[in-house]
């Protein structure tokens, strides 16, 4: 990344390298990212990417919210919430720095990520940083986000890209993590549907799968 034209030694994506009172100013204040998804259901690959992002970036924190529905796909999840929502609790069961939150599966679809932001600022306050985990595909996207500057002003983004670094935003302070896992959800609900075995999925999200018989073609 350094060398990079546009991207610092610190792989900020803000176009501008963050200085060094900036830096000091950040490693004050609590870390906390959110990670908001369908986790439909959620596997080893969002595991991956939350594990990078405390490692590179030093997040006491990470809080994953599962969503009704996003604004960004055309489709409900095919898992009930409350089944989605204990996949999670089991998966993050082992990772000490983990949460999830049930925040937007209480709200009427679909699910906003400034209104979610501004529900945690209020609980959190002022004395912490606050950061958001999104993929290359998303950043790309933000412009039709709803309140996007709010957005902009108040959050670290945490890009995940496969290799190459997106192009930076003006008023955008984020941050590229390379994310290489090859686990999808969809295709690990097509492999269910065949019934076949899934690499990709925590021993005891699988169980639980398993168990309550999502994914499979009568369920």
């Amino acid at each position: 990344m350094q060398g990079s034209p546009g991207f610092s030694g610190r792989s900020t994506l803000s176009g501008l390298p963050l200085n060094d009172v900036a830096i000091r100013k950040m490693t004050l204040v609590p870390k906390i990212a959110f990670f908001g998804g369908t986790f439909d259901p959620i596997h080893q690959g969002h595991l991956e990417i939350a594990q990078k992002a405390v490692d590179q970036l030093g997040l006491e924190r990470v809080i994953f919210f599962p969503c009704r529905r996003s604004p960004h796909k055309p489709n409900a999840p095919q898992a009930k919430d409350i089944d989605r929502l204990e996949m999670l609790k089991l998966a993050i069961k082992n990772s000490p720095w983990a949460e999830v939150s049930d925040y937007e599966l209480k709200r009427e679809p679909p699910s906003f990520t400034w209104d979610t932001i501004e529900y945690f600022k209020r609980q959190l306050g002022e004395s912490a940083a606050l950061f958001l985990i999104i993929g290359s595909d998303q950043w790309e996207k933000l412009s039709s986000w709803k309140n996007i500057e709010m957005l902009a002003r108040d959050l670290h983004f945490i890009v995940v890209g496969r290799s190459q670094q997106p192009m930076p935003r003006k008023g955008f302070k984020a941050h590229f993590i390379e994310g290489n896992h090859p686990a999808s959800a969809s295709e690990i609900r097509k492999r269910i549907r065949k019934g076949l075995t899934n690499q990709w999925l925590p021993y005891k999200v699988a169980e639980y799968i398993g168990e309550k018989d999502l994914y499979s073609p009568v369920s």
